[in-house]
């Protein structure tokens, strides 16, 4: 079908996104946090009782960490128990912190400075890879094949995340805006199956899912590694101010997580397919090709730079209602001092840690 045919077909609907999906998952996963995020008391001797983080498909090194067993192992003399949740995108992350379902949690920068400009009380404390892990994604049959094809489109895409950034930003660049395209807040599962089913024209894509796509035929029509913001780890400010020396274990022990992944490409790569799901060779494509361990993991100038640029997407599209609450949140998001501190841990885990051979 002809751009003339696929114009015909679909008048071009200029939609102001609005966050009433997105508050109501909202309010679903604070209503279950609640409860799951109620922290055991801390033992006599003011130890953590239970530490609960995320571990994500768009994070390797948390599933790398979780394999192993090396913070089970690091944090059992504390008698601090480890409970694992799983985020299945940077909002997701961004509520179950805000909720304290969990302390710990895996976002991009993007999505950490949303939370803290809109008041969370978390602080970004290391800085996990720097990916390219979002693009926009056209189905093996559609007529999009650029920015131009896109007016009028249907787009799927998760609010609050770095794929929805991305398409912000893409879009600003071809000289539109989001109410050029109807925008379907889907999670990014649900948007690649959409895009799969032609239920969609298009989608803002995250990996490890994109590279499984790309693989089955879809193509990555619009890229831009500089419109990708870093992959953070973030932790509330009580369990930072709290818990500060079982916060520093954690940067530790994802410190030995960076240098084993670096040094084993393909065990690390067999672990995400095993998490993700995913053919191996997808998993191969996403470690190799658009993952980058080999970055300074302390959170400063680089992802200052970065999120400058992301900050006035948030005044365009409501999400923030002024700079102030941009800017402060850009002097008080970091909390370098663990990142700073690292020192990797030399954990044997619960199973087998060799490497590639």
């Amino acid at each position: 079908m002809n751009r003339s045919h696929h114009a015909a077909l679909r008048t071009a609907r200029t939609t102001r996104l609005t966050r009433v999906v997105a508050a109501g998952a909202a309010v679903t996963v604070l209503a279950a946090g609640c409860v799951q995020g109620e922290e055991p008391a801390d033992s006599e001797d003011g130890e953590l009782g239970t530490l609960t983080l995320d571990f994500a498909t768009y994070n390797p090194l948390s599933l790398v960490i979780k394999e192993h067993g090396w913070l089970e192992e690091e944090l059992s003399d504390a008698g601090t128990e480890v409970e694992w949740v799983q985020s299945h995108g940077s909002n997701d992350a961004n509520e179950k912190l805000r909720a304290e379902a969990i302390q710990v949690g895996s976002t991009a920068g993007s999505a950490a400075l949303l939370a803290r400009a809109n008041g969370a009380a978390q602080k970004t404390i290391l800085i996990e890879n720097q990916p390219e892990w979002s693009a926009l994604v056209a189905g093996p049959d559609s007529d999009v094949e650029s920015m131009e094809d896109l007016e009028g489109a249907r787009v799927a895409a998760t609010l609050g995340t770095d794929p929805y950034f991305f398409l912000v930003q893409a879009l600003q660049q071809a000289g539109m805006s989001v109410d050029d395209v109807e925008v379907q807040n889907l999670q990014h599962a649900d948007g690649a199956t959409a895009l799969s089913n032609g239920d969609v024209d298009a989608w803002a894509g995250l990996d490890p899912i994109m590279a499984g796509q790309e693989q089955e035929g879809a193509e990555l029509f619009y890229r831009n590694v500089d419109f990708n913001t870093y992959s953070v780890i973030n932790a509330t400010e009580p369990f930072i101010e709290d818990h500060p020396d079982t916060a520093q274990t954690v940067v530790d022990v994802y410190e030995q997580a960076r240098q084993w992944a670096q040094e084993n490409p393909g065990r690390t790569a067999e672990i995400l397919a095993e998490y993700g799901n995913i053919e191996t060779s997808v998993a191969e494509q996403v470690i190799t090709e658009r993952t980058t361990f080999d970055v300074d993991p302390v959170p400063g100038e680089d992802q200052r730079e970065v999120l400058e640029e992301v900050g006035p997407i948030f005044l365009d599209t409501g999400d923030v209602s002024s700079q102030e609450d941009i800017d402060q949140a850009l002097e008080t998001l970091f909390h370098p001092d663990f990142a700073e501190d690292r020192e990797a841990t030399d954990a044997e885990g619960t199973t087998s840690s060799e490497g590639d051979q």
